[in-house]
């Protein structure tokens, strides 16, 4: 198992740095500009032989792109100010991503921090493989499943199969804070 949030993030890193577009990347790789979106994202997990033309096509030997992401410490201690922002997709949403277990590279599931702004959120439903956990920790959120919505407010979770289409918003007046934990199968 390898940590598919960094494997991620030296993705669009390294296409940032080398000031290639997403349409670019994917002439150079062959890889579709909506599969490279979703990876840097990590809305999906790229197959190998994807990774492989992705790291050629950003010219990054594929020992360079996974050092490390199979390495796991038995414990992961965060300290607040090592806390990492991750970059996700911004078109339709404008939730900030907070990684809570950023230095362990190795993990089956995926803690992050959401931030959402009063009125903001996700506008367009997601699907992703695993399954998802929430705790709102402030303010209040609705949850969308499929036609299904769900007021939860501080305190209050729900667990549910990632692969059904699902946004979150904030129709509140404050910041929302919530927990999500991804669970990769």
């Amino acid at each position: 198992m390898i940590n598919l949030i960094e494997l991620a993030m030296r993705i669009k890193s390294a296409r940032k740095e080398k000031g290639m577009t997403l349409d670019v990347l994917s002439s150079r790789s062959g890889v579709a500009k909506g599969i490279i979106s979703k990876v840097e994202n990590f809305r999906v997990t790229p197959s190998l032989p994807s990774i492989v033309n992705i790291a050629a096509a950003l010219k990054i030997p594929l020992t360079e792109l996974f050092k490390g992401l199979d390495k796991a410490a038995e414990t992961c201690v965060v300290r607040k100010s090592e806390i990492k922002h991750i970059e996700r997709n911004e078109e339709d949403s404008n939730i900030e991503y907070y990684d809570l277990a950023n230095p362990r590279p190795n993990r089956r599931m995926d803690p992050l921090e959401l931030i959402i702004p009063p009125g903001g959120g996700r506008t367009t439903a997601m699907t992703h493989e695993g399954e998802e956990f929430l705790r709102v920790l402030e303010g209040q959120v609705t949850i969308h499943l499929n036609d299904e919505e769900h007021l939860l407010g501080s305190g209050d979770s729900i667990y549910f199969d990632a692969e059904i289409p699902h946004n979150v918003t904030n129709d509140g007046k404050i910041e929302a804070r919530v927990l999500c934990v991804f669970l990769a199968r």
